[in-house]
């Protein structure tokens, strides 16, 4: 609608607005989250939780609508038929820019149960954010590096302990955990460091699966397998996006078999970890061919979207 503007003033009435709901949303959910300390019924909590993920859906829906009036993006999603919003799931993806959160939870929000992620502890104390993704019961983790490990071996299955002591909130409501299983946001300068075997993608990282699937596998419904494209974006496709230059959005989604993990058998036999790691390699690598069929599909090059050049990937 306002795309005619010079990308400058897009990018500071996007700011502007984004901040807006931010705050709108984040403020509400997180009065939430404190009235809930004081409610000592389980059913008024529940039904405070419940209110909360509105909220959550209506900052999703609100930063669709910031989009609309900024830029003209044309959705390309395939995959939504026979989800469920009253279920649970285990979601994984790549993971590009900031862009990805507010895009998949957009395309996704009338169709599973609003996204939670697990969320490294530090980001607690970031204002408004970290208090709301608190009151919205996401679970901040603080992961046991081998160091500390070998230094004090009682902490071994701490980190286990504490996950399942925050999926239980997540059993009574039904949930859509995300994980971004490469552990950060891709680029090239990172897959280069890494010598990752795939075109577009990150070494998958099979912990995070693994400790939700340990704490709550049987009561998922599906993994959802996410993959998100921008075929005509800028390098920094979050900033892109807020001037407006961001014409399609593609996402596909895949709904697998939940794989059994066993937590003991896990965290103890390297063997069973590395077989894990293969199925997920395996996931990482047809995730690959599928956005290299996608980028050929709309017409895309190495100057429009953040990858190396190399065409053929070393499996």
């Amino acid at each position: 609608m306002l795309n005619f503007l010079p990308g400058p003033i897009l990018f500071a009435l996007s700011s502007i607005l984004l901040v807006i709901n931010t705050v709108l949303w984040g403020g509400l959910i997180s009065i939430g989250g404190i009235l809930k300390l004081f409610v000592p019924w389980h059913t008024g909590r529940l039904a405070l939780s419940r209110l909360m993920n509105r909220c959550l859906w209506a900052w999703a829906t609100g930063n669709g609508g910031i989009l609309k009036l900024i830029a003209r993006i044309e959705w390309d999603v395939q995959g939504l038929d026979n989800l469920d919003s009253n279920a649970w799931y285990l979601v994984i993806s790549n993971h590009l820019s900031g862009f990805d959160i507010a895009a998949q939870t957009y395309v996704l929000r009338n169709h599973i149960p609003m996204l939670k992620f697990f969320l490294k502890k530090e980001l607690l104390y970031v204002p408004i954010l970290g208090l709301g993704c608190w009151a919205l019961d996401m679970p901040f983790m603080n992961r046991t590096s081998a160091a500390k490990l070998k230094k004090n071996p009682k902490l071994k299955g701490k980190d286990l302990e504490a996950t399942r002591e925050a999926c239980e909130k997540f059993r009574d409501i039904p949930t859509s955990i995300m994980n971004y299983v490469e552990g950060s946001r891709f680029t090239e300068d990172k897959r280069r460091r890494q010598k990752s075997p795939y075109r577009y993608l990150l070494k998958p990282k099979a912990g995070g699966i693994a400790f939700a699937l340990s704490a709550m596998g049987p009561q998922f419904t599906n993994l959802l397998n996410v993959t998100v494209v921008y075929p005509d974006a800028p390098k920094d496709i979050l900033a892109g996006a807020m001037q407006g230059k961001v014409g399609r959005v593609v996402v596909r989604v895949d709904a697998m078999p939940v794989p059994e993990v066993d937590a003991e058998q896990y965290f103890s036999n390297a063997e069973y970890r590395a077989s894990f790691q293969r199925w997920l390699n395996g996931v990482w690598r047809d995730k690959d061919e599928q956005i290299h069929q996608l980028l050929l599909e709309y017409g895309a090059n190495t100057d429009s979207y953040p990858r190396l050049a190399e065409q053929t990937p070393s499996h």
